[in-house]
């Protein structure tokens, strides 16, 4: 059933061919943290055998998977060129062609020979931006109309599981919140008029989904359409307002992010939206996921990332980047209310699963003490491993082979449908790794699993 059990050393010198290293691209977006402060930036450098980081760019994802706008290569380890960090042309991607046997069956049925998932860890210095991911149906209306900003036909479900304190936006505030939202940040009254507040203003809860959602939906449109000369003054008028509040009083959590994005992004239509987004603080070891059409934002922090294999980002605030206004407001589902937090469930003393309710992805996190062992029984789907910290040794078993092979933290492993994993920590040091495979709840659901 998936389910991750100690077990003593077990020892063998067989070659298992099919689990195999990667090598996995880094993204310098502006918003990544700078050289050495990136966790991005020493996972990429100890992955990739490069000596040096720059300090001088930042380093913001570090992509694991199949997907064509960051690839991830097999290493080649039968190269002997030593001048090479690695030698291989082979995308992880092209190599899953070649030996589809190596997802599963059931997994090749739902998605063909391609990864469903992608894996990353991201380093966010700044906020990324107000953003949305679309739905299947709306997915390919947009790669079909514009397929230089929306880049594949896939839904872009994900989960960010915090590694360090992690800050976000996500999803919108209950209506009573709005309510006092209004109440006191009369600027934004000034952009969406007396009329459009006044209506929601006199919503109920009780009301209904159908009556308070028509407009939630008017208002936020109206704010994120709003001219440019119109944001500007009223971003500006609002931090002249807020600098002045704060020499008489505390100002909210709330009010100081938005001095610290109006910071980064000066008169952006995202600074005066925040205010309708739950502000959500994540403890490392605590995740959140996100379903297709929810709006969010990344504020600070470093983290673990899965979803669907797929690029999709549809944007509306805080980006140099380009924005699709009327796709985000009309896409919504314009749910209230705060996310979900995941805390993992123990699947021993060592490690813990985080299942989002999506098919295609779940993540495990595993603190193993030194000289302890733990095995990942076979599961129907292929996994990805992560190593962060440490060094030990990774034995695999197949049907038809096995394995064992030094682990280190950098380390990332493609790891076979059918393939039992058994990882022991060194002696001098622990390990501290993250697995991503497709959710065991979709083998459960398509006849019992391993």
């Amino acid at each position: 059933m998936g389910e991750v059990v100690f077990v003593e050393k077990e020892e063998s010198k067989l070659i298992n061919k099919d689990v195999v290293e990667l090598i996995c691209p880094v993204k310098n977006y502006d918003w990544g943290r700078i050289g050495e402060n990136s966790q991005v930036a020493r996972l990429y450098s100890l992955n990739s055998g490069l000596e040096k980081i720059d300090g001088d760019i930042p380093y913001a994802e570090f992509w694991m998977g199949t997907h064509d706008s960051g690839p991830s290569f097999v290493r080649n380890i039968e190269s002997t060129d030593e001048t090479l960090t690695f030698k291989s042309n082979k995308t992880l991607k092209s190599w899953i062609s070649e030996n589809p046997h190596v997802l599963g069956d059931k997994v090749v049925q739902k998605w063909g020979t391609d990864l469903p998932f992608l894996f990353k860890v991201l380093s966010v210095s700044k906020a990324l931006s107000i953003q949305a991911h679309p739905d299947k149906e709306l997915a390919k209306v947009l790669h079909e109309s514009n397929p230089v900003d929306y880049r594949d036909d896939n839904h872009k479900p994900e989960m960010a599981l915090a590694l360090t304190p992690f800050e976000a936006l996500c999803g919108f505030i209950t209506l009573q919140e709005l309510k006092d939202v209004l109440l006191t940040v009369p600027e934004i009254i000034e952009v969406v008029s007396n009329v459009a507040a006044e209506q929601l203003l006199s919503a109920n809860e009780v009301d209904g989904e159908e009556k308070k959602k028509p407009l939630l939906r008017s208002i936020f449109t109206i704010l994120m359409s709003a001219s440019k000369d119109l944001v500007s003054e009223m971003v500006s008028k609002m931090k002249d307002r807020l600098t002045a509040e704060s020499e008489v009083r505390q100002l909210t959590e709330k009010e100081q992010l938005v001095l610290r994005l109006e910071n980064q992004y000066p008169a952006d239509v995202g600074v005066i939206s925040a205010f309708f987004f739950n502000y959500v603080k994540l403890n490392p070891g605590e995740a959140l996921y996100l379903d297709a059409n929810e709006p969010h934002a990344y504020i600070y922090g470093e983290c673990v990332e899965c979803m669907a294999t797929s690029d999709n980002v549809v944007r509306a605030g805080l980006t140099p980047k380009y924005r699709d206004v009327k796709t985000l407001c009309s896409m919504l589902t314009y749910k209230q209310g705060l996310p979900e937090i995941l805390h993992g469930v123990s699947l021993n003393r060592y490690t813990k699963r985080y299942t989002p309710p999506f098919d295609e992805f779940e993540v495990d996190f595993c603190l193993l003490p030194k000289g302890e062992s733990v095995m990942f029984p076979e599961v129907e789907g292929p996994s990805i491993f992560l190593f962060t910290t440490g060094h030990g040794t990774l034995h695999t078993f197949s049907l038809t082979s096995a394995a064992e092979d030094a682990i280190r933290d950098g380390s990332v492993l493609f790891v076979p449908s059918g393939t039992k994993i058994v990882i022991s920590a060194s002696p001098l040091a622990g390990l501290q790794f993250y697995r991503a495979g497709v959710n065991q709840r979709f083998f459960l659901s398509n006849g019992c699993a391993y």
